[in-house]
């Protein structure tokens, strides 16, 4: 059987002593900071209650329009920008891939800004040097929601060279997997002096910091081992989405996907949450398809003994 993502019994045991009282002489809050600062060469960080929280106040800082990926990205952005009675424009995209042309197209008021995820649908890394370029030379500012890329090796996500502000989802099951919380970043000061009302209301506190500060101790290992596993079962299965590209997560279009999933679902089993969902659906593609989330699954269950099951059982379905 599966096991679904789980903190670490290391995070675990130091949220638990935090939380009886047993570890009080470390300032974990500071110490999280710093190591996200690290990670993102972004000064200002925030610790947050949530990673939709985060994505509040990055976008109340805005001014201007707020650009949403057609598809791939996370239906909090539209459903916060709605709240907070911003101007929505939808960028038209290649299967959630943001492609500057089409930025192009658009007719923007100043101080806009540009929000997407690190993997399109989590399938795709997106091209963040090239849109980060692209926004800078246009105004536009770049809000990367890195949830699942940081502690990219490669720097390509994740990184505060290129996005302007950094948000991400420490939640279950996260690439920082703590069970709640988040946080926020930017080398940009006004980001955080205007938004100091939304920030009062996202409190977070040290047992969900000492979480978060256990698990950036090996994230970049933790996203890396995702990757190679992701990579491994796209070689195996004929047709994914983005299939060149880096992910933690395949899709595969499929105009019977309903009866496929229900069937993987039954001889794939998993001890608790899925890893396996169907297409349509705006966080990942907006067509039929089946997703296998990866992602979602414990470190243990990324050895090629479990990974070959995977992929044996796709390829018995699609074949039927």
């Amino acid at each position: 059987m599966f096991k679904f993502k789980t903190p670490s019994q290391k995070t675990k045991d130091i949220m638990s002593k935090v939380a009886s009282g047993k570890l009080t002489d470390i300032n974990f809050d500071e110490k999280c900071r710093e190591k996200i600062r690290s990670l993102t060469s972004h000064e200002n960080v925030k610790i947050t209650s949530s990673g939709n929280n985060s994505i509040f106040i990055a976008l109340s800082s805005v001014k201007g329009d707020i650009i949403i990926p057609d598809q791939g990205g996370w239906h909090g952005f539209k459903q916060i920008a709605k709240f907070l009675n911003k101007n929505i424009i939808t960028l038209k995209t290649d299967m959630g891939l943001i492609n500057t042309e089409y930025i192009d197209e658009l007719e923007l008021n100043e101080n806009s800004a540009l929000i997407f995820t690190s993997f399109a649908g989590y399938c795709a890394e997106q091209n963040v040097k090239d849109i980060s370029k692209y926004c800078k030379n246009n105004d536009i500012l770049t809000i990367e929601d890195a949830s699942a890329g940081i502690g990219d090796k490669e720097n390509k996500l994740g990184n505060g060279k290129y996005s302007d502000v950094i948000v991400a989802s420490t939640g279950s099951p996260k690439i920082i997997n703590v069970g709640s919380g988040g946080f926020i970043t930017s080398n940009i000061p006004e980001i955080f002096n205007t938004t100091k009302l939304p920030q009062k209301l996202s409190k977070t506190n040290e047992i969900i910091c000492s979480g978060i500060y256990c698990e950036l101790e090996n994230v970049e290992e933790k996203l890396e081992v995702t990757l190679k596993a992701t990579n491994y079962v796209k070689k195996y299965i004929p047709n994914t989405i983005h299939a060149k590209k880096r992910g933690i997560n395949l899709i595969i279009p499929h105009d019977n996907s309903k009866e496929i999933c229900w069937n993987l679902k039954n001889k794939l089993l998993i001890d608790k949450s899925g890893f396996i969902t169907t297409c349509p659906n705006y966080n990942r593609v907006k067509q039929k398809a089946i997703c296998i989330e990866i992602k979602n699954l414990n470190y243990n269950c990324l050895e090629n003994e479990y990974l070959d099951k995977i992929i044996s059982e796709i390829n018995n379905q699609l074949s039927i």
